[in-house]
């Protein structure tokens, strides 16, 4: 883990600094998920959560704005199938292209995901100030759309 010895913020790598702290953050959320009982790895609360606030997306678009590989999803998307958590149609637009969609059993579950991301979130950010935490999520969504933009551009 990156530590800082610098009083100085302008010479902290930012870069390995975020790294390190999602790593950190994806493993403790892996232990929140698991101490729930929810039987979901990160990345498959994570498919739920956005099936869930963007209803019908076509399986590439949810790979997009999720910001995956299109074969992670993939994985992501069969084991929540198989558990009868989603459910993928074909896009009567083109139908080479699959809809996913959660499945009647999935919402109970997504309640308890975000309950559990939330627990965690107030254990992780307890120390930090309200007003802070606001511009921290501030500076993350417009660090995320200028690299998401950068991404688009290659």
């Amino acid at each position: 883990m990156f530590e800082n010895p610098s009083p100085n913020l302008n010479d902290t790598p930012i870069g390995f600094l975020l790294v390190d702290v999602a790593r950190l953050y994806r493993a403790r959320m892996d232990k929140a998920f698991e101490a729930a009982g929810l039987g979901l790895t990160a990345g498959e609360a994570r498919t739920l959560a956005y099936v869930d606030r963007h209803p019908g997306l076509r399986q590439r678009m949810l790979a997009i704005k999720m910001n995956v590989e299109p074969m992670t999803l993939v994985g992501f998307l069969d084991r929540l199938e198989a558990q009868d958590l989603i459910s993928r149609q074909v896009d009567p637009g083109d139908r080479r292209a699959k809809i996913i969609h959660l499945t009647a059993k999935a919402p109970p579950l997504v309640t308890r995901i975000l309950e559990a991301g939330r627990q965690m979130r107030l254990e992780v950010l307890g120390d930090i100030a309200p007003a802070e935490q606001a511009t921290f999520i501030t500076c993350l969504l417009r660090m995320n759309a200028a690299l998401s933009g950068c991404e688009r551009e290659s």
